[in-house]
């Protein structure tokens, strides 16, 4: 009896089993070629690109919008105030994500209306809204590049044949745009160490001339300078030159 139990189990599992992989499963890739020649990909592709361009996002973040100079000047500003910890990098990256979303605004809109908007209306295709959603990027980029450092990188490469500025590829433009974000962050970091400096000079010139020369003149600057900070309103300025920084 307990023989013909187990038959009548396997047959039980099997069976449904062996219906379900008879069904034929949906299509990995499917391209469809429409009337305007354009080329569209089933869901699921579009599903897989979507993905891996999330995984790319903290790169595209860091090398195609304002947040690389940002968060170099905050972290310059904590550095010259002499406060270890304070604010965490946790409070600076936050800080850092949102100014940048506050300076990026227009571009984002841009992009909006040129390409996501069309595309989810079907109006155009995956590809052509790429090509439209990196023209607003592209334009500001270029004007926050230096032309020196665009014309190191296509001396590197060996490509100066291009006509016009525009028609320069994002593989050069994208080092370039970088390597200026870094240059002005630190000659505005430079900018905001100077007043600090002035003061842990004068401190450190008042300890040696009282002889106190065992006592750390960061511990008796610190104060006056979170006070100088603070008096002067220095948050609101330094983020109001952050931004205006990038529509000059």
């Amino acid at each position: 009896m307990n023989k013909i139990y187990f038959v009548f189990s396997v047959i039980i599992l099997f069976f449904p089993a062996t219906s379900v992989w008879a069904v034929p499963g949906i299509e990995a890739v499917t391209v469809t070629t429409n009337s305007q020649g354009g080329q569209t990909y089933t869901v699921t592709i579009q599903i897989l690109a979507l993905m891996t361009m999330l995984t790319v996002l903290p790169s595209l973040l860091l090398t195609m919008t304002a947040f690389t100079r940002i968060m170099i000047v905050l972290g310059l500003l904590r550095q010259a105030i002499g406060t270890a910890q304070a604010p965490s990098n946790q409070v600076l990256l936050g800080l850092s994500l949102f100014l940048t979303i506050f300076i990026m605004m227009p571009v984002f809109d841009k992009v909006n209306i040129q390409a996501v908007q069309p595309y989810m209306e079907e109006k155009i295709d995956i590809t052509t809204a790429i090509e439209k959603a990196s023209e607003p990027f592209r334009q500001f980029m270029l004007k926050q590049t230096r032309e020196t450092d665009l014309e190191l990188f296509m001396k590197i490469s060996g490509r100066e044949d291009f006509e016009t500025i525009d028609d320069v590829p994002f593989s050069l433009l994208l080092p370039a745009f970088v390597t200026s974000e870094l240059k002005t962050a630190f000659q505005i970091g430079f900018l905001i160490f100077l007043p600090f400096l002035v003061i842990d000079l004068v401190v450190a010139s008042v300890l040696m001339s009282m002889g106190m020369m065992m006592l750390s003149p960061m511990i008796i600057s610190l104060p006056f300078k979170i006070m100088l900070f603070v008096l002067a309103d220095g948050w609101s300025l330094v983020l109001e030159m952050l931004a205006a920084s990038f529509y000059v």
